[in-house]
């Protein structure tokens, strides 16, 4: 008697317990949606607004705010695809229904932040500065601190904040040719956009990471040289 009413009370508390939710394919089909259609917006918006405004290494960033919103802007559509793996990770993982927004909200407010330093910090260059940054971060694609923080922004991150930093550490070199070679420059933000995605999809490996950095090298070694060969490098006012 006793085993049988301890096999009911058991049939009993699992037939009481929630099974699992049926939305969570839904959810993670959902966060997937809205970070790609957020990207995909925000490279609409750029296309107008930034549309003119590239002056390669002469760029003004312009008033404070109106650099900030582009800025947002510029970040959520370069770096939310390449992120969207780890957003749908966190959907997976559970919790709260906002986890996986928050995670991609945290995530772009580290990218904010950095933009905030671009603004205070940048100052008037020319292209030797472009080419300069474009040869360190061929140097930096292949050094430990860049590894590390490749494969921890591949991994698994219930934290947007330590995934933004992880994934700014990865991107610093090459952030840092944009910034230097054409801050407000669709191409410029396209080419380096796909190479920080595709770093955040595929694991350090040096067949590929190699011949990126040494790209990178002579591509500054280019610049240095005769940077009217790079298209929108130099404005055609300054070559008169």
């Amino acid at each position: 008697m006793h085993g049988t009413s301890g096999q009911n009370a058991a049939a009993i508390a699992a037939a009481a317990r929630p099974a699992p939710s049926a939305a969570g394919p839904a959810r993670v089909a959902w966060a997937l949606a809205v970070t790609l259609g957020v990207a995909a917006a925000c490279w609409y918006i750029a296309i107008r607004r930034m549309s003119g405004m590239d002056m390669g290494t002469s760029t003004s960033l312009g008033s404070f705010w109106s650099f900030a919103v582009l800025w947002l802007v510029m970040m959520a559509a370069m770096m939310l695809p390449g992120a969207a793996p780890a957003v749908v990770r966190r959907a997976q993982a559970g919790g709260r229904p906002l986890a996986a927004p928050l995670f991609a909200a945290s995530y772009l407010a580290v990218w904010v932040a950095i933009g905030l330093a671009v603004y205070a910090l940048d100052r008037p260059h020319g292209t030797v500065a472009a080419g300069v940054a474009a040869i360190v971060a061929g140097g930096y694609e292949l050094t430990p601190l860049k590894k590390h923080c490749r494969l921890k922004c591949e991994g698994t991150l219930r934290s947007g904040w330590g995934f933004g930093l992880s994934c700014a550490g990865a991107s610093a070199g090459l952030m840092l040719v944009q910034v230097t070679a054409g801050v407000m420059s669709l191409a410029w933000m396209a080419g380096i956009g796909c190479l920080i995605g595709v770093q955040k999809l595929v694991p350090p490996r040096p067949a590929i990471d190699v011949p990126v950095a040494l790209a990178l090298a002579g591509l500054g070694i280019v610049i240095l040289a005769v940077p009217s060969a790079i298209p929108g490098l130099v404005p055609a006012m300054s070559t008169m």
